[in-house]
């Protein structure tokens, strides 16, 4: 699949939405003071980009965001992010092994 820059922004925001959202919750949730504020803030700002994006290439009939195949985009994503990480995986379990042998 060839990704337009549409695409790859749209894997880059939900995941910023996502990340910050999940953050802000966590923030709120066991932050005292100031923190707790900013958590609500953080989620809150999460919660708003990811629906409003979400929104737009989804529902919206706007040019650009009406092209991006959300789920093929997600779906291609998730299997490159899992490779990555086996790949990683097994690259630092290999150097642990010999660096642990030697």
């Amino acid at each position: 699949m060839d990704w337009t820059i549409w695409e790859f922004l749209t894997v880059v925001i939900i995941a910023f939405a996502a990340v910050a959202l999940a953050a802000g919750v966590f923030s709120a949730y066991f932050g005292k003071g100031k923190n707790k504020g900013y958590g609500i803030l953080l989620a809150a700002v999460g919660l708003i980009v990811g629906l409003l994006w979400l929104y737009l290439i989804a529902w919206s009939n706007i040019e650009p965001f009406c092209d991006v195949a959300a789920w093929d985009v997600f779906y291609d994503a998730i299997i490159n992010l899992i490779g990555i990480l086996v790949g990683a995986l097994v690259a630092v379990g290999i150097f642990l092994v010999t660096v642990l042998k030697s």
